[in-house]
């Protein structure tokens, strides 16, 4: 039984955020550990200061451990990745904190290649502290697609109501149309596809594409991107079996609700997919690294400074990327699997 349960690593982000306050919320529901192991790569005493803070968290006990060898499968884990000494100042961006949310990172990293864990839960952190000679990344997507080697990877934002994708992630807007391409555009829809079909299970996707200006260039009128670029790029796709459909105009494709009648959604950067995703699935939405050769999830909110340490931050985000993390290691199995027994031999199959 206990071989069956999903080992989830979980990085304890921003100290003085609510990445304490929503991981100690979601994990003290002892219904968790029936279908995970959850490992916190963090502090034990910082979570002790934070679950003094939460009334409902009050008897919830950690599992302290040293390393991941020592993982207790009936217990929610914690390994002590900082120093005791660690200061803890909710609402305060700090280099200290920056500095043990870097330092859990790395060991979570390092136990997921090692194979002691399966799944990577990442809690936020502040971009900008996070800034060093270790790390010159703009998010956890691109540290992670950079220390596992994963050069093709998506930025998505999944919700109940839609799943978007972006093609150009954390770049400034001014660089965003040199760094589109019909090269670059129809390998995000593969590699969008491909996802659907292993990480979701959706055998036939039907993705939408949006444009990149105003009503989708308007004929050109507008900007050409979408003439040269990006309609190229989704007639190749269907050319490859993906059944890819647009370009739409941002505006009038989320205003009519059109996003129900697909899978999943390619948008052109950032803004474009994040604005109507966090209108739409804000408490509850979940951020997804695509192309890794893990499974990375992670909150759609923030550090949440604002109200760090008073006990408002709600858990829901954070539980659903929980979920959706084991939810798309399993179905990982069952694909490889379902494709493993696809290309095995007929038992009346003559040897050649």
């Amino acid at each position: 039984m206990n071989e069956q349960k999903v080992r989830v690593g979980i990085t304890h982000g921003d100290i003085n955020g609510i990445g304490y306050e929503v991981i100690l919320k979601t994990l003290s529901d002892s219904r968790i550990n029936e279908f995970c192991i959850p490992v916190i790569y963090g502090s034990s005493r910082t979570a002790s200061y934070y679950r003094k803070l939460i009334p409902s968290c009050e008897n919830f006990s950690l599992n302290s451990i040293n390393n991941a060898s020592e993982i207790n499968a009936k217990r929610v884990n914690i390994i002590n990745c900082v120093s005791d000494d660690l200061r803890v100042e909710p609402g305060k961006p700090t280099e200290e904190a920056a500095q043990a949310a870097l330092r859990a990172l790395e060991m979570a990293v390092s136990d997921l290649k090692a194979g002691k864990i399966d799944v990577m839960l990442t809690a936020p952190f502040n971009k900008n502290t996070m800034q060093s000679d270790k790390f010159k990344f703009p998010g956890h997507t691109e540290y992670l697609s950079s220390a596992f080697d994963a050069k093709n990877h998506l930025m998505m934002l999944i919700g109940d109501a839609l799943r978007i994708g972006v093609v150009t992630g954390h770049v400034p807007l001014a660089e965003v149309p040199e760094r589109l391409s019909k090269a670059h555009i129809l390998e995000k829809l593969e590699l969008l596809n491909r996802t659907l079909i292993t990480d979701f299970m959706i055998r036939r996707p039907r993705i939408a594409v949006l444009g990149l200006n105003p009503h989708a260039g308007d004929n050109g009128l507008l900007g050409k991107e979408e003439e040269a670029i990006i309609s190229p790029a989704i007639a190749e796709a269907n050319k490859k079996n993906v059944l890819t459909f647009g370009p739409y105009p941002a505006d009038g494709f989320f205003g009519a609700v059109s996003y129900r009648r697909f899978d999943a959604i390619l948008a052109m950067y950032h803004d474009q997919g994040l604005v109507p995703f966090k209108a739409l699935s804000f408490d509850s939405g979940v951020n997804y690294t695509a192309g890794l050769p893990f499974v990375r999830t992670s909150p759609a909110h923030g550090v949440g400074y604002d109200i760090a340490g008073t006990g408002k931050a709600s858990p829901d985000s954070f539980r659903t990327a929980l979920f959706m993390a084991c939810d798309i290691f399993n179905n990982r199995k069952q694909d490889a699997a379902l494709r493993a027994n696809a290309i095995k031999p007929s038992h009346t199959e003559k040897a050649s």
